[in-house]
């Protein structure tokens, strides 16, 4: 199985996915983010430049195509549930990779976490993030995109525990398992 955990900077994905791992029987966390980073790295400034103008490496071909397939690798090597917590925004790369790991397992399942911006400023500042960084920049870029597009398995996190939105995923697997 594979559980997304999607969701704006500071919305609580890591958090969800800590507890979640806890939950699910024989599981790893699995965060794309370390490909970017790792992508950055390595990558030469100038590629970096010519794809990814943004600045955000998930604009690199090379960041969806091995996202998909290092989950599958460890999948394959390991014989683990994956959490894959991530912000991913622009659909077009949410479909490349939820499609890429659904092809991997069958038993692959969506879920985007929300809550109101001055909320997710507020945690983000909790955090130690620099009020104006590139985090804050794409909290209203992620909302947008979140309203605009299908983006699944909405689980609004606005005052609510952290233990109750771990509960409301578990219950939606056992549930979508069930039926199956």
């Amino acid at each position: 199985m594979i559980i997304m955990i999607n969701g704006a900077f500071g919305v609580g994905k890591t958090t969800v996915s800590n507890e979640l791992q806890k939950e699910v029987e024989n599981s790893m966390i699995f965060d794309p983010e370390e490909i970017g980073s790792l992508l950055g790295k390595i990558l030469p400034v100038d590629v970096m430049a010519l794809e990814a103008k943004t600045g955000d490496f998930q604009d690199l071909e090379l960041w969806k195509q091995l996202t998909v397939t290092v989950a599958g690798h460890i999948i394959e090597q390991y014989k683990v549930n994956l959490i894959v917590p991530m912000t991913i925004r622009k659909v077009e790369y949410f479909n490349y990779i939820f499609n890429g790991l659904n092809k991997i397992d069958e038993q692959t399942y969506h879920f985007c976490l929300t809550a109101k911006e001055g909320t997710i400023f507020n945690r983000l500042k909790g955090r130690g993030e620099e009020e104006g960084n590139w985090c804050f920049q794409q909290t209203s870029k992620c909302l947008k995109a979140f309203k605009e597009h299908d983006f699944g398995e909405y689980i609004n996190t606005e005052n609510v525990p952290v233990h109750t939105i771990v509960q409301t995923i578990t219950e939606k697997l056992k549930t979508v398992e069930a039926v199956k």
